[in-house]
């Protein structure tokens, strides 16, 4: 048995384990006799507009961010970003089932794209639920959290690389996740395993799957300091990959008004992708060789006006570090997002954001990606 079968017998072993010792745990809410005059199934439905105008600042540099030595880029859009319905299901107290859809994808090839959740969930009490399906594993801070409530413009750049990588964004498989207190202190864990090929798959393209497993702390209530730790590891065509993160988020409220959050993460990982993408020929034997390394900081200041017609206005300012391939050909790139954002209904049910994204390059290269660029980027959003 090779050290990585055993350490994935081992992770399959330990959730048995969990599911079987947890689910025995008697649920307080069965004392809850009266909830079982509820009717299912319950609907609840759910949507998100969100729309942008994005104008290019940087001399031939289109609003993807891919340079064009002939000047044919296009320097101003605008832009439908998300046009999601998400319908939840609650089938029975302790069931429930969800789809998600971005309906802004059928503007692209819509084949990978448009479902984003579709799975069951099944809570025992809140120390074990199950979660098979397509969703998000929880691989880090931003998994926590939709992206109508995000307080930059975007995912990280080091979230949508992860994605590629299997390890965050939408994933097909099986999760365990719960809520314990180990002593004074709060405890919650997710335990997943997925093809890790991405969503809306009909098959994983190979017999490799990566298992990941979250483990969260709450250190100081006070000020809701909580601290983050991710493993995995998997197989990929044969070959052996991982994926490792920490991360530290906190909430002060410095009086009824004014708060601050921030978040502080950082990642490394196998780039299979690119080390598949190599002539096999002349690639390394171990695709370690090609590693992934990034980290942000985002702190969001936040201010409650409780008008009227306003409810609350931030201001934001992500800077990221991020290099696709440090160990062979590092070329780091650095983004800084300022953000400033005007909320008009509770909860970000209608906000508009205006902001710049700057992005830095240690080496350029023509006509790609890899080039200096400043994006001026006006976002509106309605959550229904």
């Amino acid at each position: 048995m090779t050290f990585l079968s055993f350490k994935k017998s081992l992770l399959l072993c330990f959730m048995l384990l969990c599911c079987t010792a947890i689910a025995q745990i008697p649920d307080s809410t069965q004392a809850e006799s009266q909830e079982d005059n509820v009717k299912y199934p319950i609907l609840q439905i759910k949507g998100l507009f969100q729309a942008r105008y994005l104008v290019g600042m940087s001399k031939d540099v289109d609003v993807n961010g891919l340079h064009h030595s002939d000047e044919s880029g296009v320097s101003n859009n605008f832009m439908v970003k998300y046009m999601r319905v998400q319908v939840r299901a609650q089938i029975s107290k302790r069931t429930e089932v969800v789809a998600l859809a971005n309906l802004a994808d059928f503007k692209n090839d819509p084949k990978s794209r448009v479902l984003e959740n579709a799975y069951l969930k099944y809570t025992f009490n809140p120390k074990l639920a199950l979660t098979v399906g397509q969703f998000r594993p929880w691989f880090g801070i931003e998994e926590t959290y939709p992206i109508d409530i995000i307080k930059s413009l975007d995912w990280s750049n080091q979230y949508t690389e992860f994605g590629k990588l299997g390890w965050t964004s939408f994933q097909i498989g099986l999760s365990a996740t719960g809520q314990l207190q180990l002593g004074e202190i709060p405890f919650q864990y997710a335990v997943s395993v997925v093809n890790g090929n991405g969503k809306n798959q009909v098959n994983d393209n190979d017999n490799g799957k990566q298992y990941s497993t979250r483990l969260v702390f709450g250190l100081v209530k006070k000020y809701n300091l909580n601290l983050g730790l991710n493993g995995g590891v998997g197989e990929v065509l044969s070959k052996k990959v991982y994926g490792v993160g920490i991360d530290l988020s906190s909430l002060v409220h410095f009086d009824p008004k004014w708060s601050l959050d921030m978040q502080l993460e950082a990642k490394q990982a196998t780039n299979h992708p690119l080390y598949f993408a190599a002539d096999p020929e002349t690639r390394p034997s171990n695709p370690d060789a090609y590693l992934i390394r990034g980290a942000y900081f985002l702190p969001n200041l936040r201010y409650e006006v409780n008008h009227r017609n306003l409810s609350a206005f931030e201001l934001s300012c992500r800077y990221e570090y991020l290099d696709t391939n440090f160990r062979l050909n590092s070329n780091p790139r650095q983004t800084i997002t300022p953000m400033f954002g005007l909320e008009f209904l509770k909860n970000y049910g209608a906000r508009i954001q205006l902001g710049m994204q700057f992005d830095r390059y240690k080496y350029q290269v023509e006509n790609t990606t890899q080039y200096n660029n400043n994006l001026f980027i006006v976002q509106v959003q309605s959550r229904f």
